[in-house]
């Protein structure tokens, strides 16, 4: 009886441990370290010391591809890598490849910030194969799997590696409207992913921790929500402006639409889920600006393409981040799903800080400070995540 409690005892000993093995088991334990300390830090260089940033990605430049590249999409990628090997039984990248991977990403990111030719070659190089080797990865899990129904993903993860190609080509050769053009087209790419993504996470997690709620997974709309985004994309790719913004237009409605189908409401007492309701509704918000902005129909403030560049970044993509990175990583370390004090106040300083961003947008004696206070919320927003968090991850799963 002893020696067996021993033996319990020594178990859980080094169940407590960090285990190298058990980071690189699965692609969201490094990649969201990695996604979420590059927004932490890439945000207080933009604001706090921009002089740090070298050309040629340097300024606006370099703060819209690493929050697009650099963290939204890292992010994206590293759930794909996860939730893959539920949906297929095949764990697309572990162990060394996985590092090895890894390592591309921080090479990409050490290069850019570095700047010069050669380091920025190199940074590019290295993200080009990262996305390419994920998406590959994907696709090969996904036909061993026979998961027919996700086969797009893939696609869209290397659509996401060649828009940032165009755009860093664009960057290269000083081209600003094409550059903006490039960033326009990855964020939309972004944007498909992040809404199939919800589409299906949403309701699944809703009907599992609110009992006897019963809410549509909108697999029409969304069918249509996709081909819908993929023609727009197109479109922009060919000029089509006009017909882009319709398109874009359709895709904010029925994001708008199957939230309100999704019964908001009745989820309003469970944080985990009202942040990713939040993030998709702003998703939708931001998609019907982004069309009046491609329309060419917006005037004065509204008129600025980081309206509608924000209202999905942040009040989208990063809301809706936040709210993965903990429920997500909760269920796949094998935790219960609740939501200790720090992880909720994460959520109230990602809030505050799209707020801020948002009111800097309206030029005023207020805008410096306005941008300094949404900083400050954000890195301390990612800060807690990370300080809960990284312990959890790199240690084995909880039994």
């Amino acid at each position: 009886m002893a020696e067996a409690l021993h033996l319990r005892e020594q178990a859980a000993q080094a169940a407590s441990r960090p285990d190298m093995q058990a980071f690189l088991s699965l692609g969201f334990r490094p990649l969201y370290i990695a996604g979420c300390s590059w927004a932490l830090i890439s945000i207080a260089l933009w604001i706090f010391a921009p002089q740090w940033l070298n050309p040629p990605l340097a300024g606006p430049v370099w703060h819209a591809h690493e929050m697009l590249w650099g963290f939204i999409a890292t992010i994206a990628v590293a759930f794909l890598l996860t939730a893959s090997a539920t949906w297929t039984g095949f764990n697309p990248l572990k162990g060394r490849a996985l590092a090895g991977v890894c390592l591309l990403w921080v090479i990409a990111r050490a290069g850019f910030l570095i700047g010069g030719d050669t380091a920025t070659h190199v940074a590019c190089a290295s993200e080009l194969a990262f996305f390419t080797i994920s998406a590959a990865c994907l696709m090969n899990v996904m036909v061993k799997g026979k998961s027919r129904r996700n086969y797009g993903l893939p696609l869209l993860v290397m659509g996401l590696g060649i828009a940032d190609a165009l755009f860093l080509r664009a960057a290269l050769s000083g081209d600003y409207l094409l550059l903006m053009q490039r960033f326009d087209l990855g964020m939309i790419c972004m944007a498909v992913i992040a809404l199939l993504i919800a589409r299906r996470v949403i309701p699944f997690f809703s009907m599992r921790m609110v009992p006897g709620l019963e809410i549509p997974m909108q697999v029409r709309s969304g069918q249509i929500q996709m081909g819908v985004s993929g023609l727009a994309i197109a479109l922009g790719i060919a000029g089509q402006h006009l017909a882009m913004a319709v398109l874009l237009a359709i895709v904010g409605v029925i994001s708008l639409w199957q939230s309100l189908l999704w019964k908001p409401l009745a989820v309003l007492h469970k944080p985990m889920l009202w942040i990713l309701y939040l993030g998709y509704i702003a998703m939708g918000i931001g998609l019907l600006f982004a069309a009046w902005h491609t329309s060419g129909l917006a005037s004065g403030v509204l008129a600025r393409s980081a309206v509608h560049v924000h209202i999905i970044g942040m009040g989208g993509f990063a809301i809706l981040i936040i709210g993965m990175v903990t429920r997500t990583a909760l269920g796949h370390l094998g935790r219960p799903l609740k939501l200790d004090h720090s992880m909720l106040v994460s959520y109230y300083l990602m809030i505050a800080a799209v707020v801020f961003r948002l009111a800097a947008l309206w030029p005023s004696g207020a805008t410096l400070w306005l941008l300094q206070a949404g900083a400050l919320c954000w890195i301390a927003s990612m800060a807690l995540y990370l300080w809960r968090f990284v312990p959890l991850l790199i240690r084995p799963r909880a039994s």
